[in-house]
């Protein structure tokens, strides 16, 4: 299995969404825990938010074409897109099935087995997290990083319903059970609205990380000791795919094989820098007065 794409690692994601709804559903029927309950629903939007995963990384993946000629990248925010809206629909079913519990608790069974089960849902759950973090950071996956994000929002819930069941045996207190919920809930909640912020900004087209644009002004402060100059420089993102435009100007006296060697070897010096990055540069002439008339377009550098 090739783990240099990001559409492999969906593979572990759906694996582990299966595993652990089996057990954490296991658990509620065991316990009879609203707690459990809300962590298995969880899990199940876990499983969908996979399936959906696969799908847009693999049309992201899709070669550009003659209608999309920048490529399907934006794909991507599909997933993110749905995953955050399937959060925010589990967060108030969870909700409304706690409220009901919390004027009338009920005991709770068999909270042994049902806390053993529930702690190994989350331990796949943790490793399974960990490893699509790394992954969707560096293959610079949205998907990736959305989905290992809503996994660790499992993992510290899960980690409070456990809290909770354990309070519930050690004082009695059967109320406990539903006013945990509603806390996971609420966290729930606020994972997917944050989610679907994120999403947004995507569908924005939005800059690339300010680190990504400092390495990117270190190469230009490379050139411009040789007197070139450099302005213009927009960026956006698409998914796991970077965009850069900038413009170059060099002394007018260049022939325009120079002035296009240098273009290549700025271009390539970034998409070096930034993998999976595409970039266009416009040459223009230092002494041209129209060149300097554009500087209103640049978004980064100052004029």
């Amino acid at each position: 299995m090739n783990f240099q794409t990001a559409r492999t690692y969906t593979y572990l994601s759906i694996a582990a969404a299966v595993a652990t709804i089996a057990l954490k559903t296991e658990a509620y029927f065991l316990t009879g825990s609203v707690g459990l309950l809300s962590d298995a629903m969880e899990s199940v939007i876990n499983l969908v938010a996979a399936l959906a995963a696969f799908w847009a990384l693999s049309f992201a993946a899709t070669p550009a074409d003659e209608d999309h000629p920048f490529g399907h990248n934006k794909a991507e925010y599909f997933s993110s897109g749905l995953e955050s809206i399937l959060i925010v629909i589990a967060a108030i079913g969870i909700a409304v099935v706690a409220w009901g519990r919390l004027f009338s608790p009920q005991p709770l069974e068999q909270i042994g087995w049902g806390l053993v089960l529930s702690l190994i849902a989350t331990l796949i759950n943790g490793f399974v997290a960990w490893v699509l973090l790394r992954a969707g950071r560096r293959l610079r996956s949205i998907t990736l990083r959305a989905d290992a994000h809503h996994l660790l929002t499992d993992v510290w819930t899960s980690a409070g319903i456990t809290a909770g069941i354990l309070l519930v045996k050690l004082t009695g207190w059967l109320i406990l059970d539903p006013i945990i919920a509603l806390l996971v809930a609420a966290s729930i909640l606020v994972s997917g609205v944050r989610l679907l912020r994120e999403t947004g900004a995507g569908l924005l087209d939005t800059a690339l990380p300010q680190v990504d644009r400092d390495r990117i002004t270190s190469i230009f402060s490379v050139y411009e000791q040789d007197g070139i100059r450099f302005h213009a420089l927009r960026t956006r993102v698409a998914g796991s795919r970077g965009f850069v435009s900038f413009h170059l100007l060099v002394p007018g006296e260049w022939t325009i094989q120079r002035g296009h060697d240098l273009c290549e070897r700025v271009e390539q010096e970034i998409v070096d820098a930034l993998p999976g990055t595409n970039v266009i540069a416009h040459m223009e002439p230092l002494e041209d007065p129209k060149s300097w008339a554009d500087l209103e377009l640049d978004r980064t550098l100052p004029s």
